[in-house]
């Protein structure tokens, strides 16, 4: 039911008071209908480990601890949200601008203390685990990152974006390395199997196992990591075990300073390479008789980054230089030597 007006006419005072509290009332009311700005909703992703890192709001102060971490954060578009990171943290060349807190093996906790962070990524088995166990003294929220395939990349992006509040950048990031990565699968996928020896240190002969990224980026090539069984992802290995399975190809690491628009190039077919060298007192393997010794730089192909589709790029080609060294087949099906 709705109340009728009363006929009382108000004295002129009285009516101006009215007249004001029905202003007052007009501006609340119109005052309540002035958008109000919400705060952030929280965010929430699991990381590598597993682990739901959740947090109130997206990250604005940003530590990483490893290179590879820092690029994957300036490519999910959170460059400007490093406050801190380690040594040869320098790509792109606006990370060498970020303070460093000392180097992925050595962390200064109390510099990574007085950044702030609200947030700290983690190279989830290259960190020292003590440390980063002394890190969570901080109650600040631990993203652990350790890529094992190709796929793992964009999804990292993305997950990073979502961190940051930069995820239609992240997204963008993503799409584009899949769809490198694709078409470098489809144009390699029907090509003659490649068997390779990846040399990442000299003395002692060190390899990687199939668990390693770098195993999925030698199989999108068409390449066979002849260790790739071996269940110590770094394991040191024997010259005489390299000479008896005898690869088509041997490719080493080289240690050289990232750069922004450099793309790395096989070595000449004498293997003159020092990381290489040692493998010409060898002549009768495959690899050294038909000077299919390589190198890549070290940046490029070990850290799992955006980069990595130019450092599968590059390991394609060399694998297809191979296949064009290799002899014909007999009708037989016979190798000639």
């Amino acid at each position: 039911m709705i109340a009728r007006r009363s006929p009382v006419v108000w004295p002129r005072r009285r009516t101006r008071r009215a007249s004001g509290v029905l202003v007052s009332l007009l501006l609340a009311l119109l005052g309540a209908g002035t958008p109000v700005a919400c705060a952030a909703a929280p965010v929430q992703v699991l990381d590598d480990s597993g682990a739901r890192v959740t947090l109130n709001a997206p990250a604005r102060r940003v530590v990483s601890l490893a290179p590879s971490v820092t690029e994957l954060i300036y490519a999910a578009g959170g460059g400007s949200r490093l406050v801190g990171t380690v040594s040869f943290s320098d790509y792109p060349s606006a990370a060498r601008d970020v303070p460093v807190i000392g180097s992925n093996t050595a962390l200064d906790l109390e510099r990574i203390a007085a950044t702030h962070p609200d947030l700290i990524v983690v190279w989830w088995h290259g960190n020292p685990q003590r440390q980063v166990e002394r890190l969570k003294a901080l109650h600040v929220p631990l993203f652990y990152s350790e890529p094992h395939r190709l796929a793992d990349i964009s999804s990292t992006l993305i997950r990073l974006g979502t961190l940051l509040g930069t995820e239609p950048q992240a997204r963008e990031a993503a799409r584009a390395f899949d769809t490198r990565i694709a078409a470098l699968r489809q144009r390699y996928a029907s090509r003659p199997p490649v068997s390779v020896f990846f040399q990442i240190w000299d003395d002692p002969l060190m390899t990687l196992n199939g668990t390693h990224i770098i195993s999925d980026v030698l199989c999108v090539c068409g390449g066979r990591n002849l260790f790739g069984s071996l269940s110590e992802q770094v394991p040191t290995v024997s010259t005489e075990a390299v000479i008896a399975v005898d690869p088509d190809a041997i490719i080493a690491t080289r240690p050289e300073p990232a750069r922004a628009h450099r793309v790395a190039q096989p070595t000449n077919p004498s293997g003159d390479d020092p990381a290489l060298r040692g493998w010409q007192r060898w002549p009768g393997m495959r690899a050294v008789a038909r000077g299919s010794l390589f190198t890549v730089e070290a940046d490029l192909i070990s850290r799992p980054g955006p980069r990595l589709a130019d450092a599968t790029a590059l390991l394609c080609q060399q694998l297809e230089q191979v296949r064009q060294r290799a002899p014909s087949r007999s009708p037989a099906g016979s190798r000639h030597p």
